[in-house]
């Protein structure tokens, strides 16, 4: 039996333009906003390398995680949620 798919995470969202910097203009799908976050981590190195589920902030980044340097992957999802509508 195929796992349901979450509608509210195929559901397009419009970005804000902080978050439009690093994942690119929406709308998109939360689903997509979360990949495309992660390939913006790993590109740019921004995994904390002591601990793999923390995540340094650049300055794009800190404008979408409300000032902080560094979050875990759980208050990244949260924050992020706040820049989409």
């Amino acid at each position: 039996m195929p796992s349901k798919v979450n509608p509210a995470l195929m559901k397009p969202m419009n970005i804000s333009d902080e978050l439009a910097v690093v994942v690119g203009k929406g709308p998109m799908s939360r689903g997509e906003v979360v990949k495309k976050l992660w390939e913006y981590i790993k590109k740019n190195n921004l995994q904390d390398e002591k601990n793999k589920r923390n995540i340094n902030a650049d300055d794009h980044l800190k404008k979408v995680f409300g000032g902080k340097s560094q979050v875990n992957m759980f208050e990244m999802t949260k924050l992020v949620s706040a820049h989409l509508s």
